[in-house]
């Protein structure tokens, strides 16, 4: 069972969102807060999966809570109306895997949930082509500088890193390349570790700026 914290400053929201994912059989929502400042409290009192967390609030707002609560071992979402390009990249730096907006459909919004908490980055499309070409600066040096950082994986590595960077859960990269859902989590998490990245939302961005799609 997924336990998710939901905070949004708005009461309406975090019981709409509750009823979302609590449609899930595979989720349950363990909490709700208010504001950032509540959800680190909540977070280290309830010990959620995932914290479906609220970018703009009063007092502490999401972008600001984000690392504590990513330090306290939660993965995070980040939930907002807007895909204003600068919340997006506050929010990776923060820490977050995952970023939806508000108007995500309830199906997708478990989804995310899901992704998430296997340990998979989850970015709404709607944002995914314009944040990988805002950090994506194609100049000879830029590429040929992601070439030798993605020298030292091995082509199997490299193939399917290519697979993450098209937006590929691991379940389509294995049926793709016919292998096991889990040799290709293992084939991810080996390539994060040599590369020195956190998440796979990183590591598409160094494929792209290496122009190997």
């Amino acid at each position: 069972m997924i336990r998710v914290l939901v905070v949004d400053d708005e009461h309406l929201v975090r019981s709409g969102l509750r009823l979302i994912l609590e449609a899930d059989q595979g989720i349950t929502v363990v909490g709700e807060a208010a504001d950032g400042a509540a959800a680190l409290v909540e977070t280290r009192r309830l010990h959620p999966d995932v914290v479906l967390l609220d970018v703009r609030m009063p007092g502490t707002d999401g972008l600001a809570a984000a690392p504590e609560i990513v330090a306290a071992g939660a993965k995070v979402i980040m939930l907002t109306t807007f895909d204003r390009d600068e919340y997006v990249h506050r929010a990776l730096r923060a820490g977050a895997v995952g970023f939806l907006l508000k108007d995500t459909p309830p199906r997708e919004l478990a989804a995310a949930v899901r992704t998430v908490a296997a340990g998979n980055a989850m970015l709404a499309p709607t944002v995914t082509r314009r944040l990988i070409d805002s950090f994506a600066e194609r100049g000879p040096a830029r590429q040929d500088a992601a070439r030798r950082r993605l020298d030292q994986l091995t082509g199997r590595e490299l193939e399917i890193v290519r697979e993450v960077a098209r937006g590929h859960a691991n379940a389509e990269i294995a049926r793709h390349l016919t292998m096991s859902e889990a040799t290709v989590k293992a084939h991810v998490s080996r390539a994060l570790a040599k590369l020195g990245m956190a998440n796979r939302v990183q590591v598409a961005i160094l494929v792209h700026d290496a122009d190997l799609l």
